[in-house]
């Protein structure tokens, strides 16, 4: 049981964190004030050009002065979003055409990188006018200028090194391991395997189904009947193939909780990084919980909804799925959906909208499906398909192409 005064205490240290939120408006403001720059800067250009007193490196300088503004104006954007996101309040841009494929992962390491990376960039121009303007740039300024270079690459090169361990220091420490003699059911092993007396070295596992029974009475019919191309199981995911993987987010829809509350999930990634493998574990364990699963790609939920539609009895098909708990629609953004297929599919999320679960993978994030859904449907469906819904993106190289390499390798 929770100490009241302690939670208390805590709610009002975390809510502290609005005190950030002037500093960042103040950013916002210093921004219009380089966008005013901007502009006083290309007028001045134009001017000297249409006179025709500019001369070539003039214009090269100018030029590189306007690219400077901006790369410090993107500087600026990018710890302004970010830094909201990441240190006072989470922005709701899931769904939106232009959200930052960045944001969806953005934390306190990925930040500094970039901010690392964009100040190298901005020192890269500063450089180069030197070098530009070198007849009135003296060497000792140069020769400190391209020091200082250097030194931002050698910073920036150092922070992108320490970010990758201190990722790793931090997902691990959310999981201690045992003690001697004791379990652990969140690291329970794969079945068939011996628990190693040393502690683990290797990715821990998703935790296994707690409390349901290995066969539960159904369950195997319930998992026939879904439709999956193979069966896996989301303890057997190898969650240290993925570059980027959250696998608490992943571990939490394993408990199946979104499906009870009729809430939608979606996996994105690159093709080959377990998209696939994650979507047909977690319907497998949701056959195994007493749910009914239909797994289907995109494609073929369009052409079933089609051929209903073409039957005369579409409303009929949807009301028939209400006795499904979960549906897979896999590989989303492999094809491209017109504008009748894309109404189709609207109807199937908006007629699933919080009456029961969808399960989505694709290999871009929900942000860019309107580049797959053609017509106005499409906006409709994302914003309908991502309200409410856990979102799970995968950065990783192709695990298949992986082992065919390796093979040939061999």
């Amino acid at each position: 049981m929770q100490n009241t005064p302690t939670t208390t205490l805590g709610y009002a240290l975390f809510a502290t964190r609005w005190l950030q939120a002037p500093l960042y408006f103040g950013l916002v403001a210093a921004q219009g004030v380089y966008v005013y720059k901007f502009f006083n800067e290309l007028w001045a250009l134009i001017l000297r050009c249409v006179t025709g007193q500019a001369t070539e490196t003039y214009v090269m300088l100018a030029v590189l002065k306007l690219v400077d503004v901006v790369m410090i104006a993107n500087l600026l954007i990018m710890v302004i979003v970010g830094g909201y996101e990441t240190f006072v309040s989470r922005i709701g841009l899931q769904g939106h055409r232009d959200q930052p494929e960045w944001l969806s992962h953005v934390n306190s390491n990925v930040l500094k990188v970039k901010l690392a990376t964009a100040i190298v960039g901005i020192s890269s121009v500063h450089l180069l006018q030197m070098f530009v303007d070198v007849h009135h740039t003296s060497r000792h300024a140069l020769l400190w200028g391209t020091v200082i270079h250097m030194a931002f690459i050698v910073s920036a090169a150092i922070l992108a090194y320490m970010s990758g361990p201190m990722a790793d220091h931090g997902g691990h420490a959310k999981h201690p391991a045992p003690r001697e003699g004791e379990t652990d059911p969140e690291h329970t092993p794969p079945s068939g395997t011996r628990r190693p007396q040393e502690v683990p070295t290797e990715p821990v596992p998703i935790p296994r189904q707690a409390g349901a029974p290995a066969r539960e009475s159904g369950a195997e019919a319930r998992v026939q009947a879904a439709g999956f191309p193979s069966r896996k199981l989301l303890e057997d995911f190898d969650t240290g193939h993925p570059r980027d993987f959250d696998r608490e987010t992943v571990a939490r829809l394993g408990k199946l909780d979104f499906v009870a509350d009729r809430r939608n999930a979606v996996l994105s990634g690159p093709p080959g990084t377990g998209k696939t493998h994650l979507a047909v574990g977690l319907g497998v364990r949701a056959c195994q919980a007493g749910h009914r699963v239909l797994f289907a790609t995109a494609a073929q939920w369009a052409a079933r909804l089609a051929e209903a539609q073409a039957a005369g009895r579409l409303a009929e098909e949807l009301a028939a799925l209400d006795a499904y708990p979960l549906l897979i629609v896999d590989e989303v953004g492999y094809v491209p959906f017109d504008a009748d297929a894309s109404r189709l599919l609207f109807q199937l999320v908006a007629h699933r909208y919080e009456r029961g679960s969808l399960l989505v993978t694709g290999d871009r994030p929900p942000a860019r499906f309107g580049e797959v859904f053609a017509g106005p449907a499409g906006p409709a469906l994302v914003d309908r398909l991502v309200h409410r819904a856990e979102i799970v993106r995968i950065e990783g190289d192709s695990y298949r192409m992986r082992r065919a390499t390796s093979a040939w390798a061999d």
